[in-house]
């Protein structure tokens, strides 16, 4: 099922299809940078480094 779409076929498709990669790029992008990051918080948790979301207001140490 083709639809019409003109003189401007050739754009209209080149857009939609730029528009869906630039897409994938970042959805792999943020992709890699979660795995990135979740390995760099699970190595430094490792080197006992503790967050400072962990601590209770109440802790001044």
């Amino acid at each position: 099922m083709m639809m019409a779409l003109g003189p401007y076929a050739s754009f209209i498709v080149t857009s939609y299809a730029a528009a869906a990669l630039v897409v994938v790029i970042l959805i792999g992008w943020v992709m890699l940078d979660y795995r990135n990051q979740t390995q760099r918080l699970r190595e430094l948790d490792r080197s006992g480094v503790s967050r400072r979301s962990g601590r209770s207001a109440t802790d001044r140490s």
